[in-house]
């Protein structure tokens, strides 16, 4: 088999074996394929496309090209949520304790924020001593002693995305369909989770900035799932403003333990109960998804899922009493407020920007060496469809460097559009793709 025949192949459009795609994966992956003739494959696939079996064994393919975590000794069908990234997004860490606390095993690998994203594991690492990083042993003991433990995502998970998605990012190859589906799913799977639940954004904060591209992205994540054999279902959401009122780590992670006390804003409410009943639907745990419903909206009123989260802190070496006790959070050195020049309607938000204004103050990071300052970020006071008076607070900035801050609050000036004419509010939930 030679690496020419199968650029050939796919340039005529032609549908490439299991085998020969798995042969493209390991030689790239092993230094045996080198970067030119994958660029031009990569290319090929983007004028060409994949049909659903290509992408099922490219997936797979890239899942198997390192460690496939064994999940074999979690008792019970296990769930995991997967987010496509966006802003303000602090849903697992509400939904896992409101899932687990009704006894269905969450096991989740988790990454770091880069770029305008936030990343979970940072916002966890706001509670000191809190660390991701146990033994595979210790985590799949937690899974069964507790139902919810989160690890970072390792070096070893799925090193052939790795190495392909550096090289799309230089080759103008990282927006086709397949590419990205086989990239997301490859991880997901390679996690390990028997039902996985993906949220899907769609939007100006997304990658995917059309429902219907969103939608089509979806459809395509869940054919990899199920064809994979874990029961997948994809809920798309709406991205052109941030989720809930807070962006950067504390922030949210104040807001997430608001929503665990029955106070989340209607968006992150609705969102983190949405998600987690599919969780609960696809482990059994449930037939209908109002009797779902049900039983996580108990689960805050009973507090049970408040103290599954105490007890997952602390589970991971974290200081638990920061869960009751949000106060004991640091605060920023510096605060701002952002005010309203005009009367009229919040009828804009570019959230990508938002989410670089947060990264300008502080709150993320350009690079993997970057430090993040846990304490800054922005609390919204307005949102869409909102309507505004000149002078009245829009939203507060917190930093801990004066400089930045001016920054960020230049940047998130930029994002805010404000207009005369009223507007409604934005639906968050846009659509299921459920193909059970």
């Amino acid at each position: 088999m030679r690496m020419y025949d199968l650029i050939m192949k796919k340039k005529h459009g032609l549908v490439l074996s299991d085998e020969e795609i798995r042969f493209l994966v390991a030689g790239y992956t092993n230094g045996g394929i080198p970067d030119y003739q994958m660029s031009a494959f990569l290319m090929a696939v983007c004028f060409c496309g994949m049909d659903e079996k290509e992408t099922l064994s490219l997936t797979m393919a890239m899942a198997e090209s390192g460690e496939m975590l064994d999940l074999s000794a979690i008792h019970g069908k296990t769930a995991d949520k997967h987010s496509t990234g966006g802003v303000g997004d602090k849903t697992s860490l509400i939904l896992g304790p409101m899932v687990a606390s009704l006894g269905v095993p969450v096991a989740k690998m988790s990454g770091r924020g880069l770029g305008h994203t936030g990343g979970t594991i940072d916002k966890l690492e706001s509670f000191p001593g809190f660390s991701v990083s146990i033994s595979n042993e210790q985590f799949i003991s937690n899974v069964n002693r507790m139902k919810l433990a989160i690890i970072g995502q390792t070096a070893e998970l799925a090193p052939a995305d790795k190495k392909l998605y550096a090289l799309r990012d230089v080759t103008a190859t990282v927006d086709e369909l397949s590419l990205i589906a086989a990239s997301i799913m490859s991880k997901k799977l390679a996690a390990g989770s028997d039902v996985i639940v993906l949220d899907v954004k769609a939007g100006s904060g997304a990658f995917m900035k059309t429902y219907e591209d969103a939608r089509r992205l979806a459809e395509r994540m869940v054919d990899i799932g199920n064809g994979a054999g874990r029961k997948t279902y994809a809920v798309i959401s709406d991205m052109n403003q941030p989720l809930g009122l807070a962006v950067g780590n504390i922030l949210e992670v104040k807001e997430a333990i608001g929503a665990l006390n029955g106070r989340a804003p209607e968006d992150v409410s609705e969102a983190c109960i949405t998600l987690a009943s599919y969780m609960l639907l696809g482990t059994g745990r449930v037939r209908e998804l109002p009797e779902a419903e049900e039983l996580l909206r108990k689960s805050i009123e009973t507090g049970a899922a408040l103290n599954k989260f105490a007890e997952f802190i602390k589970a991971q070496g974290g200081d638990e009493r920061y869960v009751y006790e949000p106060d004991r959070f640091p605060e920023a050195a510096h605060c701002c407020e952002l005010k309203a020049e005009t009367d009229g309607y919040v009828s804009e938000m570019l959230t990508e920007e938002v989410g670089l204004a947060s990264l300008m103050l502080g709150g993320g990071r350009e690079t993997k060496e970057s430090e993040i300052d846990l304490t800054a970020g922005i609390v919204f006071q307005k949102k869409i469809g909102a309507k505004v008076s000149a002078g009245d607070t829009i939203a507060m900035l917190y930093s801990g460097d004066a400089g930045k801050l001016k920054a960020g609050t230049a940047r998130l000036k930029g994002a805010i559009r404000i207009r005369t004419e009223a507007c409604a509010p934005l639906p968050h939930i846009l659509g299921v793709v459920d193909k059970s």
